[in-house]
């Protein structure tokens, strides 16, 4: 058994074994990032059952929240710039020094920041950071609520506006005779059952708010945000539901005008999972991943979650209840991987992340055009002339939108040119 009291020890025999213990703590500190940073890059929780890096740590390896996430944002900006493990290991930088590195490191200032940073205090490196970087956005928290303010959300100063310090919130002043009672806000409920909620937005969102409180006034006259925010999410809930879950269906289409599916509506449709389906798939699995590991435990993730042939659509699987299940999407690659190999699947993510670019460009070009042939008209061309050259700008994916007026005055000068 440890012992843990050391009364009977001299005063330099603790002082020499307390810094014996903190340089050790160090060293360890770097070699468990290590680790970390390992086991993440082999990607080794997703067979143990866990969507991600961040959940195996805070399930399997009972580490805190904030613990985990500190350590794995260390331990993945230690593995791209290893000078941080020696860093570690030797006192000149601690953990939260790593953490506050870790967003601005590049492969061009990484030796400079950690030079800067050796042996500063975190209050130290905050303000140095700030001064070289734009400060990041404050990220959203959600905490128990031990001393309630029901109905009030403050909005930051500096944040939203010239007038960001007030509350979005109507006084009691505001509301109008006789509506004053009926409009207070509930009771307060136990602290247990209620959590404080902080989080930036921007001058949109806060109209967006003030917006919804204007709609909602008769049925919330406080303007109570906590009221407004949990009708909104309702809301939100009900229109995701009917879209992922199928619950709007679609009319039939009149008889005699089914047309013969192409070959491309063909694999679309052997891929496709009835509403019903769907319906039943959710609540059998209660709207969570369904993979379990070689141990029996199951994924725990409800955020990304994907509707899953058991048998794949390649080797003939059907869209019927006992043919699907729920998977998040990390442990449907990994059950592709399984059943087709991780060099196909990366081969096909990288194709289809190729087509989606492309589309994206497709996109802009055709934006682009419009501003184009708005421009040519502006210049006096005539339409049709500057429809010609705006089209023939379209094909130059990925040009500036410079880039293609300049296309396409070249293109109507070439057209004079041979007119003439």
């Amino acid at each position: 058994m440890l012992e843990y009291t050391f009364a009977h020890l001299s005063d330099a025999v603790l002082l020499r074994d307390l810094a014996a213990l903190v340089a050790q703590d160090r060293v360890t500190t770097a070699t468990l990032l290590a680790h970390i940073a390992e086991v993440d890059a082999r990607r080794l929780y997703v067979p143990a059952g866990y969507a991600s890096m961040h959940a195996y740590c805070v399930e399997e390896m009972r580490l805190s929240e904030d613990a985990a996430y500190k350590r794995i944002q260390a331990a993945r900006a230690a593995r791209q710039y290893p000078a941080l493990f020696g860093a570690l290991a030797n006192g000149r930088l601690h953990l939260a020094a790593v953490c506050l590195l870790a967003p601005h490191l590049t492969a061009e200032n990484a030796g400079e920041l950690i030079e800067v940073a050796t042996h500063r205090r975190k209050s130290e490196i905050e303000g140095f950071l700030a001064h070289r970087f734009t400060p990041p956005e404050v990220p959203a928290v959600v905490r128990t609520l031990a001393v309630t303010h029901p109905g009030l959300l403050q909005l930051a100063p500096g944040q939203v506006g010239s007038d960001s310090s007030e509350w979005t919130r109507t006084t009691d002043d505001e509301l109008a005779p006789g509506q004053v009672d009926e409009g207070r806000a509930e009771p307060a409920l136990p602290s247990r059952e209620r959590f404080l909620l902080e989080v930036t937005i921007g001058k949109s969102t806060r109209e967006k708010l003030r917006y919804a409180q204007s709609l909602l006034s008769h049925a919330v006259p406080t303007g109570d945000v906590a009221q407004v925010l949990d009708r909104a999410l309702d809301a939100l809930i009900r229109l995701h539901e009917k879209r992922k879950l199928g619950a709007i269906t679609r009319r039939p289409s009149p008889r005699g005008t089914a047309t013969r599916p192409s070959p491309q509506d063909t694999t679309a449709r052997s891929r496709y999972v009835p509403a019903q389906v769907r319906r039943a798939v959710w609540e059998r699995d209660q709207g969570q991943c369904t993979f379990a590991s070689s141990t029996g435990h199951r994924c725990e993730a409800r955020r990304f979650l994907e509707f899953d042939h058991v048998e794949p659509v390649a080797r003939g699987g059907k869209a019927t209840v006992e043919g699907m299940r729920l998977r998040c999407r990390t442990h449907n690659q990994y059950e592709a991987e399984q059943a087709f190999g991780a060099g196909f699947m990366r081969r096909k993510r990288r194709e289809a992340r190729l087509v989606a670019a492309e589309a994206r460009a497709r996109a802009a070009a055709k934006e682009q055009t419009l501003d184009v042939l708005a421009g040519l008209r502006g210049l006096g061309c005539q339409i049709d002339q500057a429809r010609r050259a705006a089209e023939f700008s379209e094909a130059l994916l990925g040009a500036t939108l410079e880039e293609r007026m300049r296309a396409s005055l070249k293109f109507l000068s070439r057209r004079v040119a041979r007119g003439a």
